[in-house]
């Protein structure tokens, strides 16, 4: 294993040396990308008979587990480091939105992409059952704000923009997981899909792991306060996340969920009351390291996953029109909550634009397909959630700063 974390980094480190180097994409789009060629141009080889170097490379990467690399180690990382720096003040402007965006949002997602998903799949004789296509649409209704935020940021974004894409994803990724395996236990049979049975299991899901990251955000922040020594304290920050994830995944909570709210939690009541100015410059310095590292490894596998997924050129045409009802479902499920709160809460006009656009799908998407069990569409959803990933942070998320650019002339323009 450690034989494999090491070759991994390296190449992580190299292609992200060469992407600030020669091609200065954003960061995590640029390890993707170069990642993305590595592995077309080892497909390429092995047609051309040089199949040795391109063997080794899929049996080394078949060593690892995307799904438990992601969802049982990388994610509980992330989500907290993304927590950490998210102002609760300025999030709560927004809780409405964004709580119908992170909820009924997801569940409309699932819906409306599973149905379409179901319809063509049908049309192009790939015969999913409806119970896999809702799977599919839970596990593609996340969106990631990892690629993204950094471009928002560098094209000069509003804050309130920024707020509400980062806050949005952060709770959406936990929701669309308790979906998700809700949805995959009605698929195979091992849970009841009844509105009761959901209802439950979603509160005990959700709830319990808003309730866990209350208490064990409210033990690291009273440890912290008591000390002022800031290599403890980040040693604290590290056991929180650590700790909290393994325990939530024992007490069957969601864990995605409780990072967020421990990240909250300490991003500002630990920053404000229990860190001096030492210490919060080393804890967020530290966080945001862990941030960039793990992104920058992320990007990389997604991008070599394509070694190990068999393709087929149907899948690109059904996964084209799935992009499109992704972005009309999104349009729709943002539009529909600030039309309802415009009267009480102000949005910059191309906020829609800005947000449908800047819902990029990423690494959650892609671990969850892999995660699912052996069946007769799983090779399906797979590769179909893999185009989907890559066409979100290629396309959208290259150009989601023009995006932000022509919304902001256009305001200027106005006034």
């Amino acid at each position: 294993m450690l034989e494999i974390a090491a070759v991994f980094i390296t190449i992580t480190a190299l292609f992200a040396w060469f992407n600030y180097r020669f091609i200065k994409l954003p960061a995590t789009i640029g390890v993707m990308f170069i990642s993305l060629m590595a592995s077309l141009l080892l497909i390429a080889l092995s047609h051309v008979g040089f199949d040795a170097i391109t063997d080794w490379a899929e049996a080394w990467l078949g060593q690892i587990n995307f799904n438990a690399l992601l969802m049982d180690g990388m994610l509980s990382f992330l989500l907290f480091a993304g927590a950490l720096h998210v102002d609760f003040h300025k999030l709560k402007r927004y809780r409405y939105s964004i709580s119908f965006l992170a909820t009924i949002g997801v569940v409309i997602s699932t819906v409306a992409i599973g149905s379409a998903a179901w319809w063509l799949f049908a049309t192009f004789h790939m015969a999913v059952p409806y119970l896999y296509c809702l799977v599919f649409g839970a596990l593609i209704s996340p969106t990631d704000p990892i690629a993204v935020l950094g471009i928002m940021r560098s094209a000069g974004a509003p804050e309130d923009m920024e707020i509400k894409i980062v806050g949005e994803s952060l709770f959406n990724d936990g929701v669309a997981v308790v979906v998700f395996t809700m949805m995959l236990g009605a698929a195979t049979a091992t849970e009841a899909l009844t509105v009761t049975h959901s209802a439950m299991l979603f509160l005990e899901e959700a709830g319990g792991g808003i309730l866990l990251g209350l208490v064990m955000g409210y033990i690291a922040y009273r440890m912290m306060k008591s000390i002022d020594q800031y290599q403890i304290e980040v040693l604290v920050s590290l056991a929180l996340v650590l700790g909290g994830y393994t325990l939530a995944t024992h007490l069957h909570v969601s864990a995605p969920i409780s990072m967020v709210i421990a990240g909250l939690f300490i991003g500002n009541r630990g920053r404000e009351h229990a860190m001096s100015d030492t210490t919060r410059r080393y804890v967020d310095g530290f966080w945001e390291l862990i941030d960039e590292i793990l992104n920058a490894v992320l990007f990389v596998l997604i991008g070599l996953e394509l070694l190990l997924i068999p393709f087929e050129w149907s899948y690109l045409i059904v996964a084209a029109p799935i992009i499109g009802v992704i972005l009309v479902t999104r349009l729709v499920t943002i539009g529909l909550p600030m039309m309802m709160l415009k009267h009480w809460i102000h949005y910059r006009p191309g906020t829609t634009r800005v947000l449908t656009w800047g819902g990029l799908r990423g690494g959650i998407s892609v671990a969850l397909a892999l995660g699912l069990p052996e069946s007769d569409y799983r090779n399906t959803i797979v590769m179909v959630t893999y185009l989907i990933v890559l066409f979100s942070i290629l396309v959208q998320g290259l150009t989601i700063g023009g995006v932000v650019q022509r919304v902001l002339s256009q305001e200027a323009d106005k006034s």
